[in-house]
């Protein structure tokens, strides 16, 4: 991280006039920095619940799937953002056995699709529930990436300076999932986001496969058990930079194959399960959202245009509808040189109509901004991935914005602009 960060110092040395003293200079802008923390904060949109009003449910249990994005990552990746959530929701019990799946394809078992960990944690009376599923995909795009590991070998590593090589090495684990992912490997991906959902929705924590090397697989045919299940939890995502758009096309793929009755996998799913999923309500918390950026050069859902048509209870299609709501949230630090957020029109023109989607835009600095020389400068890495150690990330991931719940720390630090159907 410090390599980094003196390459992009270096690279201001045009910019600063032949300034002698860099490093020192530098060093006394950070120092100067004030205590109190005025970073960026603006909220803007519907307002929403968090996941705390889920989790203390004492008639339901909540379920929350969290996708990564680019890179290489292994299971328990999320671990730090998993135990800032049960810090804030006093989620101070956790079971000592934590359940790995190895996922694979219904149509095709002989596929590897990933992990999917699932940690369980409670109060300590138990009246609070969180089951925490963390999906790790980056198994599919991995054996591809193989024909760039000559580049980060000796024979070539050694050729560039260090803090090239460094930057070589992330850009070639990370620059090539989003382009894999819109390639051949598109749907396996989509498959691998659908068996951990389909375990989240099918299985309660007793019910879940104990740990184990061998592949296994989440059977439609199973979904007509978890019609019961689904009545009785609370469902969220939450998902970091290419995640998102996996979140996203996962549902929507589930929306295309419910409303193809001819489609293979659909004939396993029974009717009375989709009656109940139309009822269900998702939140989705996008860290570092990449959704416009990966809409580019993409065909457009089946479905646009026709929120009111498949979301009003007087609408045409309302009967069609998947979800009852999708509550988007989505999160960008304006120094993040990869996420955006969503701009106006967006969830009407390029997200299916019958997930009746609604956004919130976070504009969040969770790097801090450093003025040297006059000069404002962010650490770009960290803008994109520093989330999930943000207490106000935090806070907002578990106690929503606009809502009498909305944490202090909120209310002291964000500008909030809920927005109206007026």
């Amino acid at each position: 991280m410090k390599l980094i960060h003196l390459f992009i110092l270096v690279c201001c040395i045009p910019l600063l006039n032949g300034c002698a003293s860099l490093g020192k200079g530098m060093m006394q802008a950070v120092l100067e920095q004030k205590e109190e923390d005025t970073r960026l904060c603006q909220i803007k949109g519907k307002s929403f619940e968090g996941m705390f009003p889920l989790v203390k449910d004492p008639t339901k249990t909540a379920k929350v799937l969290m996708v990564h994005g680019v890179g290489s990552h292994i299971p328990g990746y999320s671990t730090q953002l998993l135990e800032g959530l049960s810090d804030e929701m006093s989620l101070n019990r956790i079971s000592k056995i934590t359940k790995n799946i190895a996922l694979t394809d219904v149509l095709d078992p002989t596929k590897k699709l990933g992990n999917l960990r699932i940690t369980r944690s409670t109060n300590e009376d138990g009246s609070h529930e969180l089951l925490f599923y963390e999906l790790t995909w980056s198994e599919i795009t991995d054996e591809q990436k193989k024909i760039l590991a000559y580049d980060n070998s000796g024979e070539y590593s050694f050729r560039r300076a260090a803090v090239n090589d460094i930057l070589k090495k992330f850009t070639n684990d990370t620059a090539p999932d989003p382009m894999i992912y819109l390639g051949t490997s598109h749907e396996d991906i989509l498959i691998s986001f659908a068996q951990s959902f389909c375990w989240m929705v099918s299985k309660e924590w007793a019910d879940l496969p104990a740990s184990s090397t061998s592949r296994q697989v989440c059977n439609p045919a199973q979904l007509l058990s978890a019609v019961e299940n689904m009545q009785k939890n609370h469902y969220a995502f939450i998902s970091h930079s290419l995640g998102s758009r996996i979140v996203i096309d996962g549902l929507q793929r589930i929306a295309r194959l419910l409303g193809d009755r001819q489609n293979k996998r659909r004939k396993m799913v029974a009717e009375e399960f989709v009656k109940t999923f139309q009822q269900l309500q998702f939140p989705i918390f996008m860290l570092s959202n990449q959704l416009p950026l990966l809409q580019l050069g993409r065909k457009l859902p089946e479905v646009t245009g026709q929120h009111d048509s498949y979301c009003k209870a007087d609408g045409e299609h309302y009967n069609s509808r998947i979800v009852s709501e999708t509550s988007i949230i989505a999160f960008s630090d304006p120094n993040d040189l990869l996420s955006y957020a969503l701009p106006h029109g967006f969830i009407e023109q390029y997200i299916d109509s019958r997930l009746c989607a609604h956004s919130t835009n976070i504009n969040i600095n969770v790097a801090t901004v450093i003025d040297a020389f006059g000069i404002g400068f962010a650490n770009p890495l960290k803008a994109h991935l520093a989330y999930e150690t943000d207490k106000r990330v935090i806070a907002m991931l578990v106690n929503g914005v606009g809502n009498e719940n909305t944490s202090p720390i909120i209310h002291g630090r964000c500008r909030i602009l809920i927005t109206t159907d007026d």
